[in-house]
């Protein structure tokens, strides 16, 4: 079998990302090499997600280099995969899935959201965790901070912020869980979809029988079936990285429970649904929450977020 080449952004993460790959096709016997791409959104940390466009800001330059056969597949966080792939492109695994939870990292060890009397300003260039601070705690306020872990933390030690709003996959993963001075609940801060996960995309055109070996080696199949429900979801709703929406798949034998919603870019509207199925058709468990959701009112904060984005 050939040498696989794994594409894969340059950040310290990223990279962590792509010799985690490297390992797991090594246990699998398969031999291979990383190739690392720089990306649009590695390149313009001056603006934020949204304005540049949320989709493929990430992943871009990475499926070039899958189509013209430079590298065999990317590896991507899986919360950075658009909910659509471009034609041509397919993911065809999802790495065991680390723990989900947001987290607070800080250098000061005297912050709690719940705590009103003390001023906090934190960190983040999400727009679900922005909008979510401001429905549970909206005395905490936020400024934009972008660019890999260790340039926000230089950030924040510099005085930006009092504190980081993170995944706790990234923060643990580059061996910060020293600095955590709050995980946050899944109930409040349900993270994005896919996040704590590794996805592998390929190009459609690879050779069956290579995809097969490949995903045997790469594919954690519960992280893959929650995942796929909460991608459907995600679909339904098109939402790029610069909407808030939310979603979470949790299995219990042969019920999948997704449970996610959506919350204005004002934090003053928040919907949050479950919704069980079968772990057989976990994109149909994704699509009826997505129904539900837009049933309860999901539709018309969705309108409004787009409205505004585009403005």
């Amino acid at each position: 079998m050939k040498k696989i080449k794994i594409g894969t952004r340059g950040s310290k993460l990223a990279l962590w990302q792509a010799y985690h790959v490297e390992e797991l096709l090594k246990r699998a016997g398969i031999d291979s090499e990383i190739v690392i791409i720089d990306t649009k959104g590695d390149q313009i940390l001056d603006v934020s997600i949204s304005k540049i466009g949320s989709k493929g800001v990430f992943t871009q330059e990475l499926e070039d280099q899958l189509l013209d056969g430079r590298i065999d597949i990317a590896v991507h966080s899986a919360k950075d995969m658009q909910s659509k792939l471009p034609e041509g492109f397919e993911i065809i695994a999802f790495t065991k899935r680390e723990k989900e939870n947001d987290v607070i990292l800080s250098h000061k060890n005297q912050i709690d959201l719940a705590d009103k009397s003390k001023p906090i300003l934190l960190g983040t260039s999400s727009t679900r965790r922005v909008a979510t601070l401001q429905h549970f705690y909206p005395h905490v306020k936020t400024v934009e901070v972008r660019g890999n872990l260790q340039t926000r933390i230089l950030k924040m030690e510099e005085g930006l912020c009092d504190g980081l709003l993170l995944a706790y996959a990234g923060v643990h993963r580059m061996g910060y869980d020293d600095q955590i001075v709050q995980e946050l609940s899944l109930q409040e801060f349900t993270p994005a979809v896919g996040q704590g996960s590794v996805a592998i995309e390929i190009a459609s055109k690879m050779e069956t029988s290579l995809k097969i070996e490949l995903t045997e080696a790469l594919n954690h199949s519960e992280t893959a079936l929650k995942l796929r429900a909460e991608r459907a979801y995600l679909r339904v709703l098109e939402g790029g990285c610069s909407i808030p929406v939310f979603a979470l798949g949790n299995l219990s034998g042969n019920q999948l429970s997704l449970n996610g919603g959506i919350v204005s870019l004002d934090g003053k509207e928040r919907i949050s649904l479950t919704v069980n199925g079968s772990i057989h058709d976990p994109e149909q468990v994704g699509q009826q929450l997505a129904k539900e959701v837009f049933a309860a009112g999901g539709k018309k904060i969705l309108d409004q977020i787009k409205s505004t984005l585009t403005q």
